[in-house]
C-alpha cells in the first residue's frame, strides 16, 4: 500500500504540479498519483474536494498534508536532504532562486503559458517588455548558481538534479517551446534539465494524456 498521494493537475499544462510531482519523485516518495484535469466544468469542485487550497499540486504522505509546490519542495527535503546543496552558501542561493520563481516573473507566465504539447511557438505581437525583462533575470540566475556552484555537472548546484532545477524545469520548457534565446550556458543548463529522465517521464505522460484533456484557454493560438 501507497503511503499517500499526490493530486495534479493536466500535465501538458500545470507547470506548478510539474514542480511539485519532480521533488515528490526526487525524494522517493511512494504515492499514488490523481490527476484532475484543468478547465473543465468540475475542475474547482473536484481540486476544492481535497486541495485546502483548492488548487494543485496537493500532498499526502504519512498523515501529513502539504499543499502548495514550494512547501511540498520543503518537505520533500526533509526526507531527502540532498535535494537542497549541503553548503549553506550555495543552499541560500538555492532557495533564493527557487523562491523568486516562486513569487515572480509574472510578465514571461502571463506571455508564455506553459503547454508540452505545441512546439516551435511565437508571440504574434513580439515578446512584451515584460517577459523580455524576466528572461533576462532568469538567464542571469542560471549563470550565477552554474558559475560559482555547478561545477563539473549539468545542473544549477553541481552533479544533482534537485529543488531548485525543478523550480526551474518549467520555464525551461517554457524557453525551448518558444524558442527563446538564452546565453550559451543557459541554454546548455535548459537542454540538460529537458533530457533528465523524471523531466522526459512527465513528457511522454503529458503526451499520453487523453485529447479530451486539452482546452482552447490553453490551446489557443499566440
Amino acid at each position: 500500500m501507497a503511503d499517500g498521494r499526490l493530486v495534479i493537475g493536466t500535465r501538458r499544462y500545470s507547470s506548478w504540479s510539474m514542480r511539485g510531482w519532480l521533488s515528490v519523485r526526487l525524494a522517493g516518495l511512494d504515492v499514488t498519483e490523481d490527476v484532475i484535469p484543468l478547465a473543465q466544468h468540475d475542475t474547482a469542485m473536484r481540486i476544492g474536494a481535497v486541495s485546502p487550497s483548492g488548487k494543485v499540486p496537493y500532498l499526502e504522505h504519512w498523515n501529513v498534508r502539504v499543499w502548495d509546490s514550494l512547501a511540498i519542495a520543503e518537505y520533500c527535503a526533509e526526507i531527502e536532504p540532498s535535494l537542497w546543496p549541503s553548503d549553506p552558501v550555495a543552499r541560500g542561493l538555492a532557495r533564493s532562486v527557487s523562491a523568486e520563481m516562486h513569487a515572480g516573473f509574472q510578465g514571461l507566465r502571463a506571455a508564455m503559458p506553459m503547454n508540452l504539447g505545441r512546439e516551435g511557438r511565437s508571440l504574434a505581437h513580439g515578446t512584451p517588455d515584460a517577459a523580455i525583462s524576466d528572461i533576462t533575470r532568469i538567464d542571469a540566475l542560471w549563470n550565477e548558481a552554474r558559475d560559482n556552484f555547478g561545477g563539473h555537472g549539468s545542473y544549477l548546484f553541481g552533479r544533482e538534479f534537485g529543488n531548485a532545477d525543478a523550480a526551474y524545469a518549467p520555464v525551461v520548457s517554457r524557453f525551448l517551446s518558444y524558442g527563446v534565446l538564452l546565453s550559451p550556458a543557459a541554454q546548455r543548463y535548459a537542454e540538460a534539465v529537458r533530457a533528465h529522465p523524471l523531466v522526459a517521464e512527465w513528457y511522454r505522460e503529458a503526451a499520453a494524456e487523453p485529447a479530451s484533456w486539452t482546452t482552447a484557454r490553453y490551446e489557443s493560438v499566440d
